[in-house]
Order: structure tokens, then C-alpha cells, then sequence
């Protein structure tokens, strides 16, 4: 189905420029209908939500007792009991809603993030020389930006939604300890012309510490300075703060910010500035998305709204997955940020009075109108275990699109895909909820990640699950940690005849028969010292001590 420009300009125009427009509603289907306005609007931002093709009423729920657990959380009530933490992600873009003693830290930490970037981005080959002033004399050319989870899910979004041919640094990320990966980020740098900047609260986090060590020896292969062109971003005091004593910047974040929430740090802003993103622009989008979702009533709380949307869905129980669909091929990493703030926010075995509950959230997409001709055929025909969000952008970009039928662009045409899915998802009794960008820019990107930060916090709220503590992702760093000490023990047991994974497991302890197959087939794949014997079926292969 093809939709016309007039038609959407109706569609839109049809809206005041109050908060939200009740006359507007889904066509034909046989839920209720919302006891809440179909479109929410932000007049600053231009943001619309559009609830009418949930197919179904907003949840009913005591929305007041979590607007005001928000409200003590942003004046430093502890969030996270587990380590004592406040949470302050919102103090990033509004300083002065900090703790007095904290205020002075995070305008110095922004100051610095400029005063690095001002720097870099005038520093050249030969500065003394009167010509310097042309891009061949550029010092810098790529930023490298090292860091896992919420350290390079976020910064990895922003990079690519906001990124353009003429970025003043081109933006590259190690946010793995696959050693494949990595060479194959670093193996085509210019590794004089790369500064490198390493994102760990600990500076003990296994992916980021071995991406350092393996970017520190490619420097030190290349005889090239690494020192000059590394800047830590990290806990005062930690293990990676201290090692990057004599690198060219040091610049902090607290314990206060949590990794999926530290876009607004200097884990976000400092790779969006050596990029040439406005980053003042999108803090400035977060805190006036912030000032709409502490609103105190639902109807003029967007995050609130999505949140009981989302409750309305899940019928408090996890019983359907989010689907994120955003019709921009600049978003499609959205889904990726949102699987982290999400699903690691919500997904918790016990509630907040230690009862099993099981909770979650789940999160996947890539983007339209790709998956058109992907999984949206189950999303339309298959099982009721999910809902969709859409997201939809109305400046197309491009102004230099050509028509691909009489009248019709190529924007026209992802226009009516978006609008033509959300319709045929209807029909089959599927419900979305779309959100409406104006244009993809740093204000209001920055937006909507305070949109759905804030809406976690009120999801979380609802079905009584801290959002920001994360033990399943620590359990997960014990059971990796444990298994690397069983390598080396099932190494050492090795004697020069052979022997089953599932004998040597017994004899070793603490693994089980198919872990120790799999660590000793993957050392002897890379002559680790380790050899294999195959035998007709995998549990009987052999395993004994070769060469290193």
C-alpha cells in the first residue's frame, strides 16, 4: 500500500498543538479503545508517540507511587542496595539537579571533553609549519574506541545515526574479545593517524582490557607511540586510571552512572565530539525529554504512557517480545542499544521483596523496510508473543531523490511500507506503537534515549524489579572467569597418551564432559599445545599434550 504525501499531512496535520490529540484512533479493531489520547506530542521536539494501533487500552496501574520513586531517585535516593549506588544518569544534562558535590565534577568532566576535542581536532603533523592548515597536515584522522556493553552499545548508535562523510574523525569500535574482530578493526588503521580511547568504569573488564592490551602491541609492532594517543575514560583510582597515568587525557566517570545509561558521560560525549557530533545538542534533547517524562500525570508523561503500553502488552508477565522496527537505515542499531537498556534493566529472577518472579522484557529488530521481506510474515501470521514499536522519521534526508514512479519517491514508498505493515499487523490483531521522529539529529536523538531511559525506570517500577542492578551479568563474569582457570588445569592433566574430554573432566573437576571438549578441540584448532585424536563420534575423540 502506497500512502500519499496529502494523505499524511492530513494524518499529521489533523493534530493541535496541545500535548495530545484523542480524536484519532485505530481502524477496525476489536480491542477496546484507549482510554488514553492516541498521539502524544512534544512541541519543543516535534516528537509524536502514536498509540492507535495498540489495539487495546493503556494499562490501569498506580502510576503515582512510581512517578514518585523517579523523583526520589533523581534527588540521590540509593538506587541499587546491592552496592549502596545512586543512580544520576539524568544529572549529566541538567548539572544542576545534582548533589551539591557532584555538580562542579560533571560541568569540569563536559569542559574537559571540549578542551580534549578543540585540541585534537587542531593538532597537526607539523603545527609550527605556516601551510598546517589543510586536512593532509591532520595529526588525527580516526578515532578507535575500545569498551563493551553500555561503553560502546550507545556511543556505536550514536556513531551511526549521526555520522556523515565529512565527520571530523572517523569513529571505530573494539567492543569484543574476539581476536578475529580485532584484527580485523586494526589491521587496516593508520595507526599514526589513530587516537584511541579506552571506556572502562574498572578498568577490569575482560573485553576491554584485552582489546587494550592487543591495540597496545599493534602500536608497539608499528613502532608508533601509543601513549601520545590514548585517553582513558574511567573510575578515579581504578585499574585503568592508574595505568593511564602518562597517556595524553584522563577523563572520569562515577559509580553513579551505569554502563546502559552513560550516554550523557563522557562515555558518549567524548567519542560524539572527536566524531564532530553535536553533543551539546543532544544533551540538550535528553534534558528537555526529561522535563516531559517528570511530568505527574500520565497523559502528559510520554515515558509513562510508553511504559504502560509496554505493561499493557506484556500483561505484566513478560508474554510478548518488543519488536523494533525503525523505518531509517540511521536507526538500525536502535534495536541493538534498546536489547542492552531493556532487557538488562529488566530481566531479573526476583522482584524488589525477593520473590521469584522471573520478569523480563525482551527486545529484538533490525529495520524496516527490510524486514518486510523477513520476519514481519510471522509477525503478522505467527503466534500473539509480540508487539511492535515503529519508528518513523518524516524529513526523508535527501532532497536530490529521483522519482521512482510518476509523482512517487523513494520516500514515499518506505512511508507507505511503515504505514502499510502497522495496518496489515492490525487487521491480523497485532498491536504497534509508533514513535515519529521529524528529522535524525543529535537533539533528537538525544531525546529519545532519555524517552526510553525514563520509560524503563517507569516499566521497571510497575512490575516491581530494580532496573539498575545487573547480577546475572556478574554471575555470568564469575562462570567465564571460572572456566578460564579449568583451561589451564585441563591443559597441565594432559600426558602423552590419550584421553576423552569426559575422562579428563572427572579427573580435573570443575567442568563437565561437553566444556571440556570444546576447550581442548579450540586449543588443539590453534596448536595451543593440545592434540586431537578424532573418533566416529565427538565424545570419543583423544585428546594428549603436543606441541605448544
Amino acid at each position: 500500500m502506497l500512502v500519499s504525501r496529502a494523505h499524511i499531512a492530513g494524518y499529521l496535520g489533523a493534530m493541535s498543538d496541545a500535548s495530545f490529540d484523542p480524536s484519532l484512533s485505530a481502524p477496525a479493531l476489536s480491542a477496546p479503545a484507549l482510554s488514553t489520547p492516541a498521539l502524544w506530542r512534544a512541541p519543543d521536539l516535534g516528537i509524536v508517540l502514536d498509540f492507535s494501533h495498540m489495539g487495546r487500552p493503556l494499562a490501569a496501574h498506580d502510576f503515582a507511587a512510581a512517578h514518585a520513586a523517579m523523583t526520589a531517585l533523581e534527588a540521590g535516593a540509593v538506587a541499587n542496595p546491592d552496592e549502596a549506588r545512586q543512580v544520576g544518569h539524568y544529572w549529566l544534562r541538567d548539572a544542576d539537579r545534582a548533589p551539591a558535590s557532584l555538580q562542579g565534577a560533571i560541568r569540569e568532566a563536559l569542559a574537559q571533553c571540549h578542551a580534549l576535542t578543540r585540541t585534537v581536532h587542531r593538532e597537526r603533523v607539523e603545527p609550527d609549519d605556516a601551510e598546517g592548515d589543510n586536512d593532509s597536515d591532520l595529526r588525527f584522522r580516526t578515532v578507535l574506541v575500545l569498551g563493551i556493553g553500555g561503553s560502546a552499545l550507545g556511543p556505536q548508535l550514536v556513531a551511526d545515526a549521526l555520522g556523515e562523510p565529512d565527520d571530523r574523525l572517523a569513529v571505530r569500535f573494539l567492543d569484543n574479545t574476539d581476536p578475529e574482530g580485532i584484527a580485523r578493526v586494526l589491521g587496516p588503521l593508520i595507526l599514526e593517524e589513530t587516537l584511541v580511547v579506552c571506556i572502562s568504569k574498572s578498568g577490569g573488564t575482560a573485553e576491554t582490557r584485552n582489546a587494550l592490551i592487543e591495540t597496545q602491541a599493534a602500536f608497539a609492532r608499528a613502532e608508533v607511540d601509543f601513549e601520545s594517543r590514548a585517553i582513558a575514560v574511567s573510575g578515579e583510582g581504578s585499574q585503568l586510571w592508574n595505568s593511564a597515568a602518562g597517556w595524553r587525557a584522563r577523563v572520569p566517570m562515577w559509580d553513579w552512572v551505569g554502563g546502559r545509561t552513560s550516554l550523557a558521560s563522557a562515555v558518549g560525549v567524548l567519542p560524539m565530539l572527536l566524531q564532530g557530533v553535536d553533543a551539546d545538542a543532544f544533551l540538550e534533547g535528553a534534558a528537555l525529554m526529561d522535563a516531559h517524562t517528570r511530568r505527574a500525570t500520565v497523559e502528559q508523561n510520554p515515558a509513562a504512557m510508553l511504559a504502560l503500553a509496554w505493561l499493557a502488552f506484556t500483561e505484566g508477565k513478560a508474554k510478548r517480545a518488543m519488536v523494533v522496527l525503525p523505518y531509517r537505515d540511521r536507526l538500525v542499531l536502535f534495536s541493538r542499544y534498546l536489547q542492552q537498556l531493556i532487557m538488562e534493566s529488566i530481566g531479573k529472577t526476583l522482584d524488589v521483596n525477593g520473590r521469584v518472579v522471573h520478569q523480563g522484557l525482551t527486545v529484538y529488530g533490525n529495520k524496516g523496510s527490510t524486514d518486510q521481506h523477513a520476519y514481519v510474515q510471522q509477525l503478522r501470521d505467527g503466534p500473539d508473543d509480540h508487539f511492535v514499536t515503529f519508528v518513523a522519521v518524516e524529513d526523508d534526508g535527501y532532497s536530490g531523490q529521483e522519482d521512482v514512479a510518476p509523482g512517487v519517491q523513494s520516500g514515499d514508498f518506505l512511508q507507505g511500507f511503515w504505514l502499510g505493515t502497522r495496518r496489515a499487523l492490525s487487521e491480523a490483531g497485532h498491536g504497534s506503537i509508533t514513535v515519529s521522529l521529524p528529522v535524525v539529529d543529535a537533539l533528537r536523538v538525544g531525546a529519545l534515549v532519555a524517552l526510553y531511559e525514563r520509560a524503563v525506570g517507569y516499566y521497571a517500577s510497575f512490575v516491581g524489579v530494580n532496573a539498575y542492578h545487573q547480577p546475572g551479568v556478574e554471575a555470568g563474569k564469575r562462570a567465564a572467569a571460572a572456566i578460564l582457570g579449568v583451561s589451564s588445569a585441563l591443559v597441565a592433566a594432559l600426558g602423552p597418551e590419550g584421553e576423552t574430554a569426559g575422562a579428563l573432566a572427572a579427573r580435573v573437576g570443575g567442568v563437565d564432559a561437553g566444556e571440556a571438549w570444546h576447550i581442548l578441540r579450540r586449543l588443539a584448532t590453534n596448536e595451543r599445545g593440545v592434540c586431537c585424536e578424532e573418533a566416529d563420534r565427538p565424545s570419543e575423540d583423544l585428546f594428549r599434550r603436543g606441541p605448544a
